[in-house]
């Protein structure tokens, strides 16, 4: 048999569970609030990279290519050289990142000008190995052990072959704004424990979204980015690993100019944010 509470004793339980909500709910905020251990990949500014991940990484056009124009327009003269490895709908211990390595494979020849192709001579395939997990692996009771464990072994397998592990906060779905805090706390955390670098571009999709909620991150599908996403995505990604503003860099991917400017500046300062410079 239920007991039905008077009104009288009824208000003041609800505002009691309403205080212990939002106390939680701070409690939890303040959990997404570990801070980085690894502020940036050293002085040399990083030759080559190769992206490990999945349709995030390869939605328009590939994020990789949005980062190398970034930075060929921010660092003159530079060369760097990336590629992309990607598997739809992929999670970390979806990919054999020591075969990424074998010798005279990946990136051991490029197409330049009149398709003439050229036969790389590498001391080092790769100077980084950007990684990121399934969209929601990190968070997932089932899978979350397995993000911690795997971002383990391929850190251990990116050091081995002397490259330097880094990786990439994800982005919450767009009407699962909550991710972000649980992303950036399960990214963070990976990053602490395996000496990485940890690109925040979930943190800057967030601040984004408060700054100009009528800029649309995303598709339809409420999870993979919209152009404006990805190229949020590159200059958060550009910021951290050269430790350098992308405001004001000549390359636009197409957007509006207002666009472009708003996105390098939240880039821009979620990075300095998230690093504490």
């Amino acid at each position: 048999m239920r007991h039905l509470l008077p009104k009288s004793l009824l208000a003041p339980l609800l505002s009691a569970a309403l205080s212990l909500a939002v106390l939680c709910g701070a409690a939890s905020s303040a959990l997404a609030q570990t801070k980085p251990k690894v502020l940036d990949l050293g002085p040399d500014k990083p030759v080559s990279a190769i992206y490990i991940g999945n349709s995030f990484f390869y939605y328009n056009n590939s994020l990789h290519n949005h980062v190398g124009q970034l930075i060929t327009a921010g660092q003159p003269g530079f060369k760097h050289r990336a590629t992309s490895v990607t598997i739809s709908g992929s999670g970390f211990d979806w990919h054999d990142v020591e075969s990424y390595f074998r010798p005279n494979t990946v990136g051991s020849y490029s197409f330049g000008e009149n398709n003439v192709v050229t036969f790389n001579k590498l001391d080092r395939l790769f100077d980084l190995a950007i990684m990121m997990d399934c969209s929601q692996c990190p968070l997932h009771p089932q899978l979350k052990t397995i993000f911690k464990e795997y971002a383990k072994k391929h850190a251990d397998t990116v050091r081995k072959h002397g490259a330097q592990p880094v990786f990439f906060m994800s982005w919450a779905y767009q009407d699962v704004p909550s991710m972000t805090a649980e992303l950036a706390e399960a990214y963070t955390q990976a990053g602490n424990d395996n000496n990485a670098l940890v690109i925040p571009a979930g943190l800057a999709f967030a601040k984004s979204i408060a700054k100009m909620p009528e800029l649309n991150l995303y598709v339809a599908d409420k999870r993979h980015p919209s152009l404006a996403g990805s190229y949020l995505a590159a200059c958060t990604t550009y910021a951290t690993l050269f430790k350098a503003s992308p405001v004001d860099l000549k390359y636009t991917a197409g957007l509006d100019p207002a666009i472009v400017k708003h996105l390098q500046t939240v880039a821009w300062e979620t990075v300095r944010e998230y690093f504490g410079r």
